[in-house]
């Protein structure tokens, strides 16, 4: 079986990658050449597993008017070229979503492209390969959060109502409450130098969607 090492330096997925890495001139259909005038915005929704992430993250993008690039939805991309594929902490298809993932952002920015970035990743996952991203866009950070309780009812829901979750090692409701509890309360957030807003998704969104609207799409 083959083990990636080094997620940042899978050979496959850097050529993949490589192919889609553009200059900050994109040359579009036609000859046309397409100059950046003023830097994109970067989203970055973050937060614990349950913490509703993913939803928020689709609505921003549409009320923004970019796409929302999603981690969890790449790897259930991968997994659809690997019939029978058994997910684990750790698991390959995990490890290889993170080079895509950022190498996606890199491509959407440097074309100009504003986008919302979603992933469930800690400080110490986000900060290093944000940096690069930094030169390229203005950032602005949105912290999820939500009771344990809610979270671990939310992911039981979504895991038995979606079919596709099948490819994440989500909890399992009958004995994993005290670990995912646990795992929720180790959890680190990302911690920049960039403006946050930390958002309630228990019911509804506090502040409202129009607010974090307004404090994501705020130049300067």
């Amino acid at each position: 079986m083959h083990r990636v090492t080094n997620p940042d330096r899978s050979p496959d997925v850097a050529r993949q990658v490589h192919f889609l890495i553009v200059s900050h001139h994109v040359t579009l259909g036609g000859g046309y050449n397409c100059r950046v005038a003023s830097r994109p915005t970067l989203v970055v929704v973050s937060g614990p597993i349950g913490a509703g992430k993913t939803t928020l993250a689709h609505r921003l993008a549409q009320a923004v008017g970019c796409p929302a690039i999603c981690r969890d939805e790449i790897k259930e991309g991968m997994a659809q070229s690997r019939p029978g594929f058994v997910p684990a902490p750790g698991d390959e298809l995990t490890m290889r979503t993170l080079p895509v993932f950022f190498g996606v952002l890199d491509v959407l920015l440097r074309a100009g492209v504003t986008a919302v970035a979603e992933a469930a990743f800690q400080d110490h996952v986000w900060r290093p390969r944000l940096a690069p991203l930094r030169e390229l866009a203005q950032l602005r950070i949105v912290h999820c959060v939500v009771s344990d309780e809610v979270a671990f009812r939310r992911v039981v829901q979504r895991g038995q109502d979606n079919p596709v979750r099948r490819v994440h090692a989500d909890p399992r409701p009958d004995r994993d409450l005290a670990e995912f509890v646990r795992q929720r309360r180790a959890f680190t957030r990302v911690a920049l130098a960039a403006p946050w807003i930390e958002v309630d998704t228990t019911d509804g969104y506090q502040p409202g969607l129009d607010d974090i609207v307004r404090f994501v799409s705020r130049r300067g």
